[in-house]
Parts: C-alpha cells; structure tokens; sequence
C-alpha cells in the first residue's frame, strides 16, 4: 500500500498546482480589475462630481495605495497560512466596498471607498507566493509568468466599462437596487468577487502547502536587509508602478489631449495594457534563454527611447528676420497614432521587464518568495500611487501634459544607471585586471578563454548583485 501512495503522489500533487495557478489567476485579474477600475470610471465620476484633474487623480492614487501598503504582510501570511485560505478571504472583503463605490454621494465618501476597494492590488502578493508554494523551481519562471499575465485585468474594464456605462440607464434596475450608469461597474465587480470567492474555496485543493508554517516574523523578514531587495524593488518601479499608472492616466490623456471619446480611450488604452499584461511570460523566457540583466538592459532602453520622444514639447521654432517679419519652423507634435505606437512599445518592455525582475525572487530567495516579493510589490505599487497625482501637479507646473512622459523618462534613467554602475562593480570585482581596461589592446587576460567564460557564464545565469 505504501508503494502504491508513493507512486500517485506526484500525480495528485501535479494536477493540484494546475488548479492553484488557473484559479490564482483568474482570482488575480478580477482583484486587478477592481483595482485599476477608475481609470474608466474617472472621467464620468469627473463629469457627475465636478473634480479637477488633481482630484481626479487622487481617486486613483488612494486605490493604487490601498493595494500597495498591504504586499508584504499578505505574502508572509501566505506563506504561513496558505494561499487558499488567504486567498478566499481577500475576494469576499473586497465586494464589501466594491457595492459601496456603487453608492457613494459625495467626492469625500468616494476617495474613501476608493482607498477600502484598492486592497484588491494586495492579491498580487498572495498569488505569486501561493504558485511558488506549489510549483517546483525548474517551472516557476513559467508558472509565476503565466500569474503575473493576470495584469491584463487592467484592460477589463477598458473594455466592458464604457459599454456598461452607456447600456444601463441611470436609474438602474428593481428600483435602484442594481444601479445605473458608471456606478453598475463596480456592483458588478462585486458579485464576480462574491462567486470567485466561492471558487477558490471550494475547488483548490484542500490541502495547501506553507512554506512558512512554523517560522518567526523576524526570521522571515531577515532577508529584506539585503540592498539586492531594494534595487529589484526600483525596477519594478519603473516597470510596474508606471505601468500601473499609465493604465490610470492614459485614458483621460488620450480624451483630454486628442479629443478621442471615452469608448476609443479605453481601446487605445488597451493597446498598452495587452502586451504589458500578457508578455510577461515571454519575459520569463528570455531571462531564461538571455540572461535576466541583458533582458533589464533591453528593457530600459527602449522605455527611455520611446519616453525620450514623447516628452518632447509640442510646438514650433519662430524666426525673427530683419525686416520685422517672423516665420515658423522646426514644427512638432505627434499624432494620436504615433503616440500610440510609442506607448505599445513601452508595454511590451514593461511586460517583459516585469517577468525579468520577479523570476530572481524565487532564485535567490526560494524559502521567503512571500516576504521578499511582498516587499518589491508593495514598494513597486507604490509607484504607481505616486505617479498619477505627480502627472498631475507636473503638468499644472509646465502647463504641459507631455510632461507625464519627462518624469518616466527620468524615473527610468535613475533605475539603468543604478543597475549599470553595479553590473560594472560586479564585473570590476570579478575581473579585478580588466579595471579601466577600455581598449582590446589594453585588455590583458592571464587566464585566457578561462576567465572569459566567467564572464559569459554571469550573462547566461543573468545574475544581478
């Protein structure tokens, strides 16, 4: 009997982490779309409630840092408690102000459920600790890729938001009791939290693994003290936080600064979401086949090219000549497809830097993915609570909206030049001979192909001190 229990073990196990990570995904993009839900629901919230921009853009910040603040001690408690029960629990506490966005009367009581529904962005850290606890070392790039694609619950509302808007009357239905208007978005929400909530329960495997089960908070906690945690947590700044704000800011940018109206917005707006969301396991292959840090270097690079051009001020060169006349010249503006393009190029390096940064986690730190990616989730969220009201004042300041682009173009620039400077170390350390050794006729390497192939070997693993 024994050897019979040993030998279907494996089998049960293996189709137990295909339930774990379908269901943490798809639990995972409905929270994302609660989450990211007011960067539709905005602009008809603006039009009934009469906001600024800078008030407006607050409704999303306190969403955003709702789902931020908590990464961390949801990803502990995961991997102490389980993720199935974790997970459960976070579904059903978020439809609560989910159906009281729905209600809200007043711009005061809306900031507030909008800071109580932000906890949805929380789930991010319960699910990528969850497939880590279940899936074994050699497929976690792919399995923790294939989660993280649930970013693309941004795009939901995108999509079905203006619809729904425009196909329920206001006064909703049975008497008001389902609302109307943008307010049936988030009642809707609610009910899909409710019955994902019952699926988790009741599908995932009873059984769970903890992989925390057992230890101290401080001995969790013990490896956040290590400044490699820190610096992944600024790249997922620049690849997540922004992302994250760019899905809040784009729709209301491309209305404000193009005119397009609010159900072409949200397409558009997609067109950035979709390979944001859904690259990132292609992201995970790459830093496989390429090294992580050669897929970082891809990553920025391109973020500052396309940052680079649309932060350019629109507007033209006026020539005074001698006789009093003035002509124009040098003309620039970029139009709505161009801009487009430029903005689905920034997606895809954000999708692929995404799955870059977070498949060291489970690398490095392989017994406290929940405490460590916690922390980069939380400080990388934070980004994205930071960015849409700092969009916002910058803009007022230049009385220009390319400026959204200048602060990710200089956001960006700061996190490549911290990682360069400390690839450089890295290799200065490994090399120590090589050091200011700029030309080939310089470069003297005692060890010949040797020590070359040191070298190599740190791209392929794409380590990163």
């Amino acid at each position: 009997m024994t050897q019979v229990l040993t030998e279907r073990a494996p089998v049960a196990e293996e189709s137990g982490r295909g339930r774990v990570l379908t269901i943490s995904t798809v639990a995972f993009t409905i929270m994302f779309a609660v989450w990211m839900m007011f960067g539709i629901l905005g602009l008809p919230i603006r039009a009934e409630f009469g906001l600024t921009d800078v008030q407006l853009a607050w409704i999303g910040a306190v969403a955003i840092l709702n789902g931020s603040i908590w990464r961390l001690p949801a990803g502990i408690i995961t991997d102490r408690w389980g993720g199935r029960r974790v997970m459960a629990a976070m579904l059903l506490f978020t439809a609560i102000p989910a159906f009281l966005v729905a209600s809200a009367s007043s711009y005061t009581i809306l900031l507030f459920y909008a800071f109580l529904v932000g906890f949805a962005g929380n789930s991010f850290s319960v699910g990528i600790a969850w497939v880590a606890a279940w899936w074994p070392r050699r497929l976690q790039g792919t399995a923790l890729g294939v989660f993280g694609a649930g970013n693309v619950g941004a795009s939901v509302t995108k999509f079905i938001g203006p619809a729904l808007i425009v196909a329920v009357p206001a006064a909703g239905y049975l008497g008001g009791l389902i609302p109307g208007g943008w307010r049936f978005v988030p009642f809707l929400y609610g009910v899909m939290l409710i019955i994902m909530a019952a699926i988790t329960w009741f599908v995932s495997p009873r059984h769970d693994h903890k992989p925390g089960q057992g230890r101290s908070f401080v001995s969790m906690l013990t490896p956040l003290k290590q400044l490699r945690v820190w610096r992944f947590s600024l790249y997922y700044v620049v690849v997540f936080g922004a992302y994250v704000a760019l899905a809040i800011w784009l729709p209301k940018y491309y209305v404000d600064v193009y005119g397009v109206p609010l159900i072409q917005a949200g397409l558009l707006t997609a067109l950035f979401i979709f390979p944001a969301s859904l690259l990132r396991p292609v992201g995970g292959y790459f830093s496989d086949r390429f090294g992580a840090r050669r897929v970082m270097y891809w990553t920025f690079g391109t973020m500052l090219f396309a940052s680079g051009i649309l932060m350019m001020p629109y507007g033209y060169i006026v020539l005074s000549k001698p006789d009093g006349t003035t002509s124009e010249v040098l003309p620039w503006s970029v139009s709505v497809f161009w801009f487009t393009v430029l903005v689905f190029l920034i997606g895809i390096a954000m999708g692929v830097g995404k799955a870059a940064v977070y498949k060291h986690i489970p690398e490095y730190f392989p017994h406290d993915v929940g405490a460590v990616g916690g922390l980069v989730g939380c400080l990388g969220a934070l980004g994205g609570f930071f960015l849409p009201p700092l969009f916002a004042y910058v803009g007022v300041w230049t009385g220009m909206p390319q400026s959204t682009f200048l602060v990710l173009f200089v956001l960006t620039a700061v996190a490549a030049v911290w990682m360069h400077v400390t690839v450089m170390k890295m290799l200065h350390r490994a090399s120590p001979k090589l050091a200011n050794k700029f030309e080939h006729d310089q470069a003297v390497l005692p060890g010949g192909p040797a020590e070359s192939d040191t070298t190599e070997t740190h791209e392929r693993t794409g380590s990163i001190a």
